[in-house]
């Protein structure tokens, strides 16, 4: 018998902040590429032709562990210097020795895994995690590594985004071009509450704009707002940010709910606030349409998706249409829009669904 035939498809998931999503007993901070990856490889980890592994940063856990069918393998220590973490993370993938080296979130560690890949004949994927990657944020800012970044994109087996307008304007702007997938979620049957409150999920950097959030409660006094806001990593502002949120009598200010109890905060809330300047997809979005909830963003709407689908609005920067947009929403229209939120998860972010694309893309790359 050929034994190609029987052998496992080996990826490795290089995503270090994603050890509290494994453990739930266990906090740290977490974005939106850590539960995408998370999502991804515990679903593909179902598939008996895959072996999935993740490499995480050390958080006081043992070596490695198999949590839901995934090789959890501690392989970061965040206190040590960049390159002590740079030569332990090589080694941790040269002994996982997997096929497909998968990476989301632009960070030095791109052109590492990159180079790792083509030292060791492997494959490399990316995925971005935000539309300031492909306008060349992360470049501008850190132009050294910033410009290794985009050599290791175009040298990428596969490139991955979350919507047709990220696609666009890589090709646009480096000549490269992408797959579109969508972040994926569990979807099953979820225990709807009625709800009319305003909701606000995610960290405190700058680019989500949380002090957006606290003026918009400020100027909806007979509204009651929710803010969940975990510090972000390296903010020293947050304390700043909290204070200001004490001072707003009818907005609640919680600064860390685990990823496994997020879910009851969009059953209960009325409709989803975005304040940020650029998401690739925020997959708050996805919690609040998986609850049938609505949604309202400052500045953001991937492919137009809001509109499209009749599940929000998009206020194109302009803080005023945001009240104009909660009347609206929470108004005589709140069931429509709900239903429609509703529809729109279910026909566009199944994680049973999305990860047969990704096992499309897979086949090519194992030829």
């Amino acid at each position: 018998m050929n034994e190609s035939v029987n052998k496992k498809k080996k990826i490795c998931f290089v995503c270090p902040k994603a050890y509290p999503l494994f453990n739930g007993s266990v906090e740290g901070v977490i974005g939106g590429a850590e539960v995408d990856l998370y999502f991804l490889a515990t679903e593909l980890a179902k598939d008996e032709g895959y072996e999935i592994s993740c490499v995480v940063a050390d958080y006081g856990q043992k070596d490695e562990e198999l949590i839901e069918n995934v090789r959890v393998i501690k392989g970061l220590d965040f206190k040590t210097n960049m390159i002590i973490q740079a030569v332990g993370l090589w080694k941790i993938c040269k002994i996982v020795d997997a096929d497909i080296y998968f990476l989301k979130t632009a960070s030095p560690g791109v052109p590492l895994l990159s180079m790792f890949c083509s030292r060791y004949g492997k494959k490399f994927v990316y995925r971005s995690a935000s539309s300031k990657e492909i306008v060349g944020d992360y470049k501008s800012k850190i132009p050294f590594f910033g410009r290794f970044f985009e050599r290791a994109l175009k040298k990428a087996d596969l490139v991955l985004v979350q919507n047709q307008q990220d696609r666009a304007g890589l090709i646009r702007r480096c000549g490269i071009d992408s797959v579109v997938i969508a972040n994926g979620h569990r979807i099953g049957k979820l225990q709807q509450d009625e709800g009319s409150g305003v909701l606000w999920v995610g960290r405190s950097a700058k680019v989500k704009g949380p002090e957006v959030f606290l003026e918009l409660a400020r100027q909806n006094p007979e509204r009651k707002f929710t803010m969940i806001c975990q510090c972000a990593t390296g903010d020293d502002k947050y304390q700043d940010l909290a204070d200001a949120a004490a001072g707003i009598d009818n907005l609640d200010f919680i600064e860390h709910v685990p990823f496994s109890g997020i879910d009851k905060y969009f059953s209960n809330a009325g409709v989803l606030i975005n304040t940020s300047v650029a998401e690739g997809f925020a997959n708050v979005f996805i919690q609040a349409c998986i609850y049938g909830r609505p949604i309202i963003t400052l500045n953001v709407n991937p492919d137009d998706f809001l509109n499209k689908y009749q599940c929000g609005i998009c206020c194109e920067g302009d803080l005023g249409k945001m009240n104009e947009a909660l009347e609206e929403v929470l108004g005589d229209k709140h069931g429509i829009y709900c239903a429609n939120a509703l529809t729109y998860s279910r026909e566009n972010h199944d994680i049973v669904k999305t990860v047969e694309q990704y096992k499309k893309c897979f086949e090519k790359l194992f030829g």
